[in-house]
């Protein structure tokens, strides 16, 4: 019964830092896209450079959840509460 309990809050915590994760990376990459898009109307002719360094930004900032999701469920199966 105890470890019912435990795998069950386990299992609720790895969907609340999934959603975190997956909530920040959205505002994270609004903002990055926002302000390329700003400097890219101020300044046209850089527009290629701030496009490839838009791309990189978001490329790392998604890894954020993917690597939050991945070890929420590792801790869910490799849960060291559980006896």
């Amino acid at each position: 019964m105890e470890n019912a309990i435990i795998v069950a809050a386990s299992v609720l915590a790895a969907g609340i830092i999934g959603a975190g994760a997956s909530l920040g990376a959205a505002k994270g990459d609004g903002m990055v896209t926002s302000k390329a898009i700003e400097c890219m109307a101020r300044q046209p002719e850089q527009a290629s450079n701030f496009q490839v360094n838009m791309f990189i930004s978001v490329g790392l900032i998604e890894s954020i959840p993917i690597i939050a999701s991945v070890i929420a469920i590792v801790l869910v199966f490799a849960n060291p509460f559980v006896k």
